[in-house]
């Protein structure tokens, strides 16, 4: 278990070194191989007796993001010119800001501002990013650690899944979850609910810090994977690393065993095979998702109430009659209620993260819902708007866009079509690895935008 924490640890100083170095793109070092293992490499810390230590190797990714945002700006040669959605950003973190600063809602001051840190620091990620001179990055470099990282991700879940027990039992997760956060282990076998579905199959997490972030770090690893290995003309270029990074991504999202992103991941495949116009593709997607619709509606009329195994969490996720979609839905109610009552909001930290941790949480397990229940519509308004432009935007530019600039726009439009699904059923944000990475290189796509070359921008589209 110590490898983890080691591996943590050496990221961390390996991209520090880069930095100071004045390669600021030794940032994806950490990002990529620390933040995936994070909270395992804290829990391991906790378990070795170093909880003392925790908060300063908490602190490690603020650090090391405002070291590079710094060090960006410093080097800008002129003032960058802003895009629409640097506006819509920096309005979503002022709005946030007045919350954490005025006394509004019933939270103290200090867990307002750890509610705004939850719900905005991706931002600050965002722009460090935004300034890079992407020209310095080897993306291809830095898209190949992360296929390094689904494959040692899958390697470790197949562990999981032979000895039927989740690495959180032995790397202190629950105790260091308890102690830090008052994330108590209620659900069966002594593990938190995330980690088994209500027909009793456990859900495996990897080395990140549930089977939810691990579902939903897999959907970022197969977007990286088809960004990666598509060549300019929509060409896949298969070989033998390609086809292991597939696999491995599919093993690791049928084992998360989660529901959202496994959707999402379907909703990643058959968007890809549309903007790389494999009508195959396509038309084989269509037929299978026909063909399992007339599957599902047989097993209905087949087996009635009578549901058993896996058919039970595929008929009782869609009909809603197992205790996990309730309590979906039931969030999502008390949530939307919530914000219909209170349109301006219930003050920061009333609902996600730090509501959880107080046992006062309104309205949780949705990304959206978390964010009006606190800052009420504008704020939602204004995050809604922020990820519909990305979406729009970088698939606007793909067709316009070559090489590595290609691969980060594809990722980018991929990953946040993915994640779509699962942010109705998680505060995907708070997952530092999956924020992290999802901001960062949005970060990157803007800055492609604003640094035109002659040889793909096109005037009239260049500012929107």
């Amino acid at each position: 278990m110590f490898i983890f924490l080691l591996i943590y640890i050496a990221s961390f100083i390996i991209a520090l070194r880069d930095i100071y170095k004045g390669n600021t793109a030794g940032i994806f070092n950490f990002l990529i191989f620390g933040l995936a293992m994070y909270t395992t490499a804290m829990s391991v810390a906790f378990t070795l007796g170093l909880k003392d230590y925790i908060p300063l190797m908490q602190s490690f990714k603020e650090l090391i993001v405002f070291c590079v945002l710094l060090l960006n700006i410093a080097n800008l040669k002129k003032i960058p010119r802003l895009h629409l959605i640097d506006y819509f950003i920096l309005s979503f973190l002022g709005y946030l800001m007045l919350y954490a600063i005025l006394p509004f809602g019933v939270q103290t001051f200090g867990n307002r501002l750890v509610s705004l840190k939850s719900l905005s620091f991706y931002i600050i990620v965002y722009f460090a990013g935004r300034f890079f001179d992407v020209r310095t990055i080897y993306i291809n470099k830095y898209f190949s650690y992360i296929v390094i990282l689904t494959i040692a991700a899958a390697g470790v879940c197949m562990i999981e899944v032979i000895t039927k027990t989740p690495l959180q039992f032995s790397s202190g997760y629950f105790e260091y979850a308890y102690y830090f956060f008052n994330l108590e282990a209620t659900g069966p076998y002594g593990l938190q609910v995330t980690f088994t579905s209500d027909s009793g199959y456990f859900r495996f997490g990897s080395f990140f810090t549930n089977p939810l972030e691990h579902a939903a770090a897999t959907i970022i690893a197969l977007a990286v994977i088809l960004a990666l290995y598509t060549r300019d003309d929509n060409k896949f270029k298969f070989n033998n690393i390609s086809f292991l990074a597939l696999g491995a991504s599919l093993f690791s999202i049928l084992f998360a065993l989660s529901r959202a992103p496994l959707v999402g991941y379907c909703l990643v495949i058959y968007t890809y095979a549309i903007v790389a116009k494999k009508k195959y593709l396509v038309n084989g997607i269509q037929t299978i998702f026909a063909l399992g619709a007339m599957y599902v509606a047989y097993l209905f009329l087949q087996f009635e109430n009578n549901h058993t195994g896996l058919i039970a969490v595929l008929l009782n996720t869609i009909d809603f009659s197992d205790p996990s979609s309730v309590g979906h839905l039931l969030a999502w109610v008390e949530g939307a209620v919530s914000i219909s009552k209170s349109p301006l909001g219930l003050g920061l930290g009333s609902s996600g993260r730090v509501g959880a941790s107080l046992n006062k949480n309104i309205g949780g397990e949705n990304q959206y819902i978390i964010i009006g229940v606190q800052a009420g519509i504008i704020a939602l308004i204004l995050y809604l708007a922020i990820y519909i432009m990305f979406i729009r935007l970088s698939y606007k530019w793909l067709p316009l866009l070559k090489d590595k600039e290609r691969k980060i726009c594809m990722a980018v439009f991929l990953i946040k079509v993915g994640l779509i699904i699962s942010s109705f059923s998680s505060e995907i944000e708070s997952s530092s690895y999956v924020s992290y990475m999802s901001w960062f290189l949005s970060g990157l796509l803007i800055s492609v935008i604003m640094q035109p070359q002659e040889n793909h921008l096109q005037p009239a589209i260049y500012d929107h």
